[in-house]
């Protein structure tokens, strides 16, 4: 997470936190997520159980959107092995599922 200085209603003394994730892999197009949201104004504790609220609600936010996009990159996956296996037999759901994202040793 991080923290930039901004002016938010003309008060440049309020800083934006950051929150962002970014998936990189070989296989697939890269995605992140970003999502802003203002850190505390001052150190009572209702702006700080709104800050934790709003943090709360964009990392649920963000899970949800990475979960979905992951999903679909797996599925992609599954139609490529599923083209490439498709003169060598079915493919095995439970094991593709198990060893997602890993290295798998070739059995003869």
């Amino acid at each position: 997470m991080a923290q930039t200085d901004r002016t938010i209603n003309g008060d440049s003394a309020s800083h934006i936190l950051t929150l962002k994730a970014t998936y990189q892999s070989p296989t697939s197009e890269p995605f992140s997520f970003t999502q802003d949201f203002p850190a505390p104004a001052a150190d009572k504790v209702s702006d700080k159980i709104a800050y934790l609220a709003a943090l709360r609600k964009a990392t649920v936010t963000m899970q949800e959107q990475i979960n979905k996009e992951l999903t679909a990159r797996m599925e992609e996956d599954k139609v490529r092995e599923g083209a490439a296996n498709s003169s060598k037999g079915t493919v095995d759901e439970a094991k593709a599922e198990d060893n997602y994202g890993e290295e798998v040793p070739e059995e003869d």
